[in-house]
């Protein structure tokens, strides 16, 4: 729906005067939301400037295409998560680490705000898709 949110609160369209979840559902996601909140509270201190810089300038960089911006995210992502404690799920930290790492490129540089959301969900949606549906049907 072209939302993310990582705050833990309420997202979604509303249908005909009704919101797009089933009431059921909007709890579990408000708890695993907020779960992901707080990993990404940690994981934010983690993260140092220069791989904030480094992603930046691939944003900035209009001759990358997508796909190059996606794939070069991807691999960031995979090199955090090695120093992520083995006792989380990689997939958890992965979904986490972009989030955050889109947080902190779009305070660095809001303009580049549509660019970088674009390719978070373009990423979530490659590499975590079946993740986030079976973490939220659990």
């Amino acid at each position: 729906d072209d939302e993310l949110q990582t705050d833990g609160n309420r997202s979604g369209h509303f249908q005909n005067g009704e919101r797009g979840l089933a009431p059921t559902n909007e709890d579990v996601i408000r708890i695993i939301a907020a779960q992901l909140a707080e990993i990404g509270d940690q994981f934010d201190k983690e993260i140092q400037g220069r791989v904030v810089n480094d992603l930046v300038q691939h944003f900035l960089n209009e001759n990358l295409s997508k796909e190059e911006i996606t794939q070069h995210m991807s691999r960031v992502v995979r090199e955090l998560t090695q120093s992520i404690p083995s006792d989380m799920e990689q997939e958890k930290a992965m979904l986490v680490l972009a989030m955050v790492l889109t947080k902190k490129i779009v305070n660095t540089v809001p303009s580049l705000l549509h660019r970088v959301f674009n390719t978070t969900l373009n990423y979530m949606n490659r590499e975590l898709h079946n993740y986030i549906v079976e973490m939220v049907s659990a």
